[in-house]
């Protein structure tokens, strides 16, 4: 049985649930969640990503709550002295959402069909791979998620640019798991490695290729150079579940695959 009343506090697990079909179960979803759009039609929103209302979500009954990361540990800790059972996530990888896919169904009894979904993730991966390898170059690739401070991107963002083709300039960044720890102590140091792509998801707000390109010293960029600044829509790439491995992945192809056409052209 599992589970029978969830709080989501991050959109992954609830769209994750919909997927296997268990969203009866969700009973309170983030107030960030944009995956699927019925569940914010449907599901009473009752968290941000670092605050939560303690007090909405203990009137849902919840018998189980899911979040994410040590961002969330303060509204963790707060559930569980209230006697509400928490599972804090803390995955940051492509491996790591797919094997997220497999326990959260495994905790709703979905094994079966988690496992199902986790394969048709790691197809569509290989499917990537193979349209990357058929590519004529690789393109040098910048990924920043956040503006000000630049923040660079996140583990499974650099292997999803390194699996849709492109190499990301930053790769010792991403293996920091903080946010401030991959924070650029210096901007120019993008100009040094010199990126052919830039790729921008600024949580929460709109990519503005026209302010990344005005900053000081960026006109020698290749790729600002070459206006290749490009928006991948943050619900799409900087969650850490379904949509990353699916919509994600498939939109920094179509651009890797852009950029490769318009070099050979």
């Amino acid at each position: 049985m599992g589970p029978q009343r969830i709080v989501c506090l991050t959109e992954e697990p609830t769209e994750t649930l919909y997927l296997l079909g268990e969203q009866d179960r969700i009973v309170g979803i983030s107030g960030f969640t944009v995956r699927p759009p019925q569940a914010r039609k449907e599901k009473p929103k009752v968290s941000a990503f670092t605050s939560a209302k303690i007090g909405e979500i203990l009137k849902l009954k919840p018998d189980f709550v899911i979040g994410f990361s040590d961002i969330q540990a303060e509204i963790a800790a707060e559930l569980i002295k209230h006697g509400v059972e928490v599972w804090i996530s803390n995955h940051r990888s492509v491996a790591g959402i797919v094997d997220y896919v497999r326990r959260l169904g495994a905790l709703v009894g979905a094994g079966e069909r988690a496992a199902a979904l986790a394969g048709e993730l790691e197809r569509n991966l290989d499917a990537a791979r193979e349209r990357a390898a058929r590519l004529p170059r690789r393109p040098k690739v910048y990924f920043e998620e956040w503006d000000s401070p630049q923040i660079t991107g996140i583990a499974w963002v650099s292997e999803l640019v390194g699996i849709a083709g492109g190499d990301d300039v930053f790769p010792e960044h991403a293996a920091m798991p903080l946010a401030r720890d991959r924070i650029l102590a210096d901007p120019l140091e993008v100009v040094r490695r010199a990126p052919e792509l830039i790729l921008g998801s600024w949580c929460g707000k709109k990519f503005r290729p026209e302010q990344v390109a005005a900053r000081a010293g960026w006109s020698e960029v290749p790729a600002v150079r070459d206006g290749e600044l490009h928006e991948v829509k943050s619900p799409i790439i900087l969650q850490p579940g379904p949509a990353a491995l699916t919509a994600g992945v498939d939109e920094l192809s179509r651009i890797i695959a852009g950029w490769a056409q318009r070099r050979a052209g």
